[in-house]
């Protein structure tokens, strides 16, 4: 069975193995390259790909903040990047509005798996509410709690102030909904 191959891979190959690029074939790998898709990190990427950020209202000054979590695929020469796992690796670029100052410590944003098994610490907001880091998962949840030492890279301790789950962490089963509902989504704040 063939495979298509897309001509930055093609012309990637062609280097490798000491052969000259067909013209044709590097001006369709520079095309790729400098795509105004998402792909190549598009500071407005479309809105299904933004994560919605909802408060929990359990810090003072946060009452009114909101935020998103851009989310876009991590450059690659070959279209999109891949962990070692085969998961998409994605950019997410984080920003709050309405945020007070932090009291005391810092913000700091995190993603974790959908069970919180797994959390990796994406960095201390700045002055403007800001954020930038990368997530190698499939599902995932955003969080950004108010940390007392604002370099903790294990785990949040401090209380979560906003957070946000991913699209494809939003695909479940039926089992919370209809018949079988308990506590229906938008009380969470996911619609």
């Amino acid at each position: 069975m063939l495979f298509p191959l897309s001509a930055t891979l093609v012309a990637s190959l062609l280097v490798l193995l000491g052969s000259a690029v067909p013209a044709e074939l590097d001006r369709q790998a520079l095309a790729v390259e400098n795509a105004p898709a998402c792909v190549q990190g598009d500071p407005e990427p479309p809105p299904y790909y933004a994560i919605d950020l909802f408060t929990t209202r359990r810090v003072p000054g946060s009452l009114r903040a909101t935020g998103v979590a851009n989310v876009t695929f991590r450059p690659s020469p070959f279209g999109v990047a891949l962990s070692p796992t085969g998961s998409y690796v994605y950019d997410l670029a984080i920003t709050i509005e309405d945020l007070s100052p932090a009291p005391s410590g810092a913000y700091v944003a995190w993603v974790t798996t959908p069970d919180l098994s797994t959390v990796e610490r994406l960095g201390t907001l700045d002055d403007t509410h800001r954020a930038r880091g990368t997530v190698a998962w499939n599902k995932f949840l955003v969080v950004v709690s108010l940390e007392a030492d604002p370099e903790a890279v294990e785990r949040w301790s401090g209380p979560i102030v906003l957070r946000g789950m991913s699209r494809s962490g939003k695909m479940h089963t039926m089992a919370g909904h209809g018949p079988f509902e308990t506590e229906p989504c938008a009380v969470f704040g996911y619609q």
